[in-house]
């Protein structure tokens, strides 16, 4: 059995590695691309054809993986014995993942009571020394910056250059599968890597004629953790998607870069609205993400609703799920509705279900 090729072998053209490079993969990549036309019609726009891009099918749960696996393989190519990185919770679950199939020390830094135990629970089983500070995201990856200026551990946050190009192999597999780039790509955006890394993967295939146009890209961001929407940094970020709650992005310029070279926006979306639209997600075409995840669907609701153009269009339009609903599960259970007791008997649950 050969097997499944992680996304350093399926685009080892495009990503900077030699026939020397030592691979670390946990077959990360080739995640589905779902056609949802009940979220089309559940948005305000039947006529547009939607797909989701659910990185949820990584190894650990989230999109984390199509960097992680090239920033750890880079790592142990310089020579490097550990990783660091700070995290509200995914990029932390997949650096000890890759450090641990590496046999590399792995370090982070997570906000205190700030990530969600899904992730915090994957980062501790894979071994990595995990520390709690009292501060926000961007607090940690500060401390995280000047340890990795003064001492010989590689950071693999989205500042790690390799993380970026990974990431942008999403992009490719969206092209390759559609067989042309969509009209549009909405995006959840935190520390921003991920939509600067799918606009960077978008160009190098158009630039090669892989692909014939380029997509404009929709970042969202949490209404109250929404620095570049703002324009400012946010000094104390506020939502429940804590994946997305950075109040200072790291990859600040190139989502700015990537929103205006492509046409395209990046606004904000409420807890509320995020909420409904994960809730909408699962119940209607049965796909469960993380909430932050849901802001790309949450944004693609809040733009039919004030482009009437575009709900009556056919566009094509990708909205990407970044992480699995499994990575926050205390969330799911809060916005569902409790299971309900029954006597154990066929009679009783007839009763309750009002059948006969």
């Amino acid at each position: 059995m050969t097997a499944r090729p992680g996304v350093i072998e399926r685009y080892r053209a495009y990503l900077p590695v030699t026939e020397k490079t030592p691979i670390v993969s946990l077959g990360e990549g080739s995640t589905p691309l779902i056609p949802a036309p009940r979220i089309a019609a559940w948005a305000g726009a039947p006529g547009v054809k939607v797909f989701l891009k659910y990185e949820a099918a990584n190894p650990t749960g989230s999109f984390k993986d199509r960097g992680m696996t090239m920033a750890i393989t880079k790592a142990l190519e310089s020579g490097s014995k550990a990783v660091i990185t700070a995290s509200t919770g995914n990029t932390s679950a997949s650096a000890a993942a890759y450090a641990a199939r590496a046999g590399m020390k792995c370090v982070v830094l997570i906000p205190d009571g700030n990530i969600a135990l899904g992730k915090l629970s994957q980062a501790m089983i894979h071994g990595a020394e995990v520390f709690a500070i009292d501060g926000n995201f961007d607090d940690a990856l500060e401390i995280v910056k000047k340890i990795g200026a003064a001492s010989p551990i590689t950071i693999v946050n989205s500042i790690n250059p390799f993380r970026i190009e990974g990431q942008k192999t999403g992009a490719f597999e969206i092209v390759d599968e559609l067989g042309e780039a969509p009209d549009f790509h909405f995006i959840p955006v935190g520390n921003a890597g991920n939509i600067t890394a799918y606009w960077k993967g978008y160009k190098e295939y158009h630039a090669l004629g892989k692909c014939g146009r380029l997509p404009r890209m929709m970042g969202w961001q949490a209404a109250g953790s929404a620095p570049l929407v703002s324009g400012s940094p946010v000094k104390d970020p506020k939502t429940l998607a804590t994946a997305i709650k950075i109040g200072n992005p790291a990859s600040w310029q190139g989502a700015i870069n990537a929103r205006d070279e492509s046409g395209g926006s990046i606004g904000a979306v409420t807890d509320d609205e995020i909420i409904e639209a994960y809730r909408a997600l699962a119940s209607v075409e049965g796909v469960f993400c993380e909430p932050a995840s849901a802001a790309s669907v949450a944004g693609l609701k809040k733009y039919v609703s004030s482009n009437s153009e575009f709900a009556r269009s056919t566009a094509t339009v990708v909205c990407v799920l970044t992480g699995h609903g499994l990575k926050d599960p205390d969330r799911a259970i809060a916005v569902s509705p409790k299971p309900r007791k029954v006597a154990a008997s066929v009679e009783a649950l007839l009763r309750e279900l009002k059948i006969g």
